[in-house]
């Protein structure tokens, strides 16, 4: 138990909490208007100047609840416990305002956003509040009870949220280690292939120095133009985890292997086109671009309602190469759905290579998958 107390203390605060933003504008211009005109309408409202100005203390705690949540929720609530002071004090009717139940706003942002510390501090402060404008309004059992399980219920919708979002963003780190750990062993097998040649140079030029020393200076060149290239190759996948198991030295496949996943006799048939120079690809870009277009292919086969052709199309561009994976089928009215965890592992994979990768509906119907990668993966 007092393990569980010290790690939910510490517990810092999670990541990706978006910046304001219009949503959050229109959110507190039009609580400042319900305010406004409820203080204005309303006959039983008393102190209605103070009580009208202490609402409108919400508006920028409305803006800090994501990037300040503690501090949003020591005003917004801090509104609240002042107004029950007060009611208390001066015997006064209700000094609320109905509109300022967007404090339970500011409840819910503190648990989904923000630090262990922060949220036992803050909802220890909102009970506080809460517990002493039922007693200065004299609830009953009924509206405390109520109160209650809504305060509560508010709190475990927070928490089951954040507890998703963190879930997904450790499933996205595991899709990037698993896609370095594939980019490691293609690392493991280039440097093997290079460093193969090099010994075998090597071998040759001994042989031949003694005998025909114009031959040794071209072995000589052919070893230093492989080096280089293992170099540069190596240097390319710097950011890649190291993988400690042994790897075998196994042959990957690369574009010149693509036609390979051509098929007319069968549903959808699948057309695989080549066009401009492909053959001088770095390797961890000829393999990348395979793996891609075979999993493009494998989630349009799957997945492409009533689909009858899938075209995979790899062309030159410059200094990079763009593969784009079609197909015809049918696709679902409306936005495009969220990525699922193959298309981050793709586009992770095309990221770490200084590339990109886009997938989405196509402009004349089906699904499309592009990625366009350098000649020469990102040093």
């Amino acid at each position: 138990m007092v393990t569980f107390r010290r790690s939910v203390w510490h517990e810092p605060r999670p990541a990706g909490a978006p910046p304001i933003g219009r949503l959050d504008w229109l959110l507190v211009g039009a609580f400042a208007a319900a305010a406004l005109v409820e203080s204005a309408v309303r006959p039983d409202v008393a102190w209605r100047p103070l009580v009208t100005v202490l609402a409108l203390a919400l508006v920028p705690a409305l803006l800090w609840r994501r990037g300040r949540p503690l501090m949003a929720a020591l005003v917004g609530w801090g509104v609240a416990g002042l107004l029950a002071v007060l009611q208390l004090a001066t015997h006064a009717g209700d000094l609320g305002l109905y509109s300022m139940l967007a404090a339970l706003i500011l409840l819910y942002s503190l648990v989904r956003w923000g630090s262990g510390r922060e949220v036992v501090l803050g909802t220890a402060f909102v009970a506080v509040v809460v517990a002493l404008g039922m007693y200065a309004s004299s609830a009953g059992w009924a509206d405390v009870l109520g109160g209650s399980v809504l305060l509560l219920l508010l709190v475990a919708l927070a928490a089951v949220f954040r507890y998703r979002a963190d879930l997904w963003h450790r499933q996205q780190r595991e899709i990037r280690n698993q896609e370095r750990m594939a980019l490691a062993r293609e690392l493991h097998d280039t440097v093997a292939h290079h460093v193969s040649a090099i010994a075998v140079q090597a071998q040759a030029g001994g042989v031949v120095a003694g005998v025909q020393p114009a031959k040794a200076a071209e072995v000589l060149a052919a070893i230093e133009s492989e080096a280089s290239r293992t170099l540069a190759e190596m240097r390319s996948m710097v950011r890649v985890l190291r993988e400690e198991e042994a790897v075998a030295y196994s042959p990957r496949l690369g574009v010149a292997d693509l036609p390979a996943l051509a098929r007319a006799d069968a549903t959808p048939t699948v057309e695989v086109s080549l066009n401009g120079s492909l053959t001088r690809l770095a390797r961890p870009v000829d393999a990348a671009l395979y793996r891609l277009a075979q999993e493009s292919l494998t989630n349009a086969v799957r997945h492409a309602r009533s689909a009858t052709r899938v075209g995979i199309d790899v062309r030159r561009e410059g200094d990079a190469v763009r593969l784009r994976v079609s197909d015809d089928g049918q696709t679902e009215p409306g936005p495009a759905p969220e990525p699922g965890f193959g298309l981050l592992g793709m586009a992770e994979r095309a990221q770490l290579l200084g590339g990109s990768l886009s997938a989405g509906p196509g402009p004349e119907g089906g699904w499309v998958v592009e990625a366009v990668l350098p000649l020469e993966a990102l040093t």
